[in-house]
């Protein structure tokens, strides 16, 4: 057994400590000098088998740096939420609780950045504050859908999409924890920013927390005064009682839980934000570079053969374009129509599932030669080509199918994914001609944002009833009870249709609209009114 050295033995002596095999070590515990942690060296060894061993680092929510006003900002975000959220339907109180959020979270973390150095003034990276607005535009943008937009399923994959993209605007940049971890970091920061505000408000309260603990008096006195003086003034007349009657909403044991719950949900994501802000997730490292160990002779073989089973397949298309319904009736015993409608959901999942094929060989087939190279750019660009061609004949057999049997919501929210993928699609050559595909993720997403704005500046369901009474008036069926289900978006359009039809559907349309609050207000509704 070998002895151990002199300077171990005197370390061992002082410290009493005995090397653990743990991960971590100090780099210098000299009097004076603050120990940090050293990871060990690629063998699993400490990198300073010398040295006195420290646990390991304390977590992540204890290491981040809080800045003054978190907990306030995510209060008031609370507070507005909480006071301006029509949960049972779109309306402009959406829009006003997202602004209060990112106006709270914009204020306090430029004030911290400020106070941690004074002489800043360019972005944290470059490019990321121009990322972070637009981001934050989108979601802005994606959540004021519901002021002007009746249509209850628009909206809520508007606010899904607003998460995503307010999400994206706290990251900024890609981090290294991937695209998927990116678009939902704030929800699950929200955990470990709970205890993180909770830890930074315990060490406040023991000598620098006076000014907020001032700042709830001034609040908490605010709130009872209100309570005192506005019902003696709404009892002295009328006119301002009915005013307050329309900003207050009556309070009930439901009211005030769903209170309680959105304040806690947009007071969280609030904190996670500003815990996400106060310590930004890694960047993701442009000079990784993946394994790839995909020879041309593994992936061409699978990818060829798909390319030749796609084209045979759209050269039947032109076939059976150019026959028309004769030819369909004769080879397939249907009409066009039904033609048509057997094979739009098999088209779409075919255009899904080529993607699961063409992104993993884009990211793992070899390209160290130039034959390589080549061989990947055209065999990845004519098989997302074809399947361009593949997209549009799926289209077409759509509008086919809903001129012949009805549009529908769902009908027309499947059109707008596949014209989406067929963006994404083209996307996806770009980045094959360029053997670059970390930009893809998020211009996927954002691209996906766009299409559902485009979505709702078009008005779907006014577009359905349109194209509806359009096939009605060249002597098709009209299902005025489908209508009827539709929301306020779609009087402006019945005006086309006769008096008694029109008159009945309004009528039932009117029947399921209730007088907006100030915070419920929509302009559809308005109108429909």
């Amino acid at each position: 057994m070998v002895s151990p050295t002199e300077p171990e033995k005197a370390r061992k002596s002082a410290t009493g400590a005995k090397p653990t095999g743990n991960r971590h070590t100090p780099v210098d515990t000299a009097p004076g000098n603050r120990a940090h942690w050293q990871s060990p060296d690629a063998k699993g060894m400490p990198a300073y088998p010398d040295r006195a061993f420290l646990p390991p680092p304390p977590p992540r929510w204890q290491r981040v740096a809080y800045p003054a006003g978190a907990v306030s900002a995510a209060g008031i975000a609370g507070l507005v939420a909480a006071a301006t959220l029509p949960l049972d339907q779109p309306g402009i109180g959406w829009l006003l609780a997202g602004s209060a959020a990112a106006a709270a979270v914009t204020v306090v973390h430029r004030r911290a950045r400020r106070a941690a150095d004074p002489e800043r003034r360019a972005p944290a990276g470059p490019g990321r504050g121009w990322e972070r607005l637009w981001w934050a535009i989108a979601a802005l943008a994606l959540l004021a859908v519901g002021t002007f937009r009746a249509a209850g399923w628009l909206f809520v994959l508007c606010v899904a999409a607003a998460a995503v993209a307010g999400s994206l605007a706290v990251v900024g940049r890609r981090s290294a924890h991937g695209i998927f971890h990116d678009a939902f970091a704030v929800p699950l920061a929200s955990f470990g920013a709970v205890a993180w505000a909770y830890t930074a408000q315990g060490r406040l309260r023991n000598g620098t927390g006076v000014r907020q603990r001032r700042l709830g008096v001034s609040v908490a006195v605010t709130v009872a005064l209100l309570a005192v003086f506005v019902p003696l003034l709404a009892g002295a007349d009328a006119t301002f009682a009915a005013f307050v009657d329309g900003l207050i909403p009556r309070v009930d044991g439901d009211t005030v839980r769903r209170w309680v719950l959105v304040f806690l949900l947009a007071g969280a994501g609030s904190l996670g934000a500003l815990y996400l802000l106060a310590g930004t997730p890694n960047p993701a490292g442009e000079t990784k570079v993946p394994n790839r160990t995909l020879a041309r002779l593994e992936w061409g073989l699978p990818v060829g053969a798909l390319t030749v089973v796609f084209a045979l397949f759209i050269a039947a298309q032109l076939v059976a374009l150019f026959g028309g319904d004769d030819y369909v009736q004769r080879t397939a015993g249907l009409t066009y129509a039904e033609y048509a409608r057997g094979g739009f959901w098999q088209l779409s999942a075919v255009t899904v599932l080529t993607l699961a094929v063409i992104l993993p060989v884009l990211h793992r087939a070899a390209r160290g030669t130039a034959g390589d190279r080549l061989w990947l750019r055209a065999l990845l660009c004519a098989i997302s080509g074809l399947t361009l061609v593949i997209i549009a004949s799926a289209l077409g057999r759509m509008w086919t199918y809903q001129q012949a049997y009805g549009f529908t919501v769902l009908r027309v929210l499947v059109s707008t994914c596949e014209l989406w993928l067929g963006i994404v699609y083209i996307l996806v050559i770009v980045a094959v001609l360029r053997l670059k595909m970390s930009w893809l993720p998020r211009m996927t997403i954002g691209t996906a944002m766009a299409a559902l704005l485009a979505l709702a500046a078009l008005n779907p369901e006014a577009l359905i009833a349109s194209e509806n009474i359009d096939r009605w008036q060249h002597g098709k069926d009209l299902d005025v009870a489908y209508l009827s289900g539709l929301s306020a978006d779609i009087v402006p359009t019945i005006d086309r249709l006769p008096t008694p039809i029109r008159t009945d559907l309004r009528a039932r349309l009117e029947h399921g609209l209730d007088d907006d609050t100030w915070n419920s207000w929509n302009l559809a509704r308005a109108r429909a009114r």
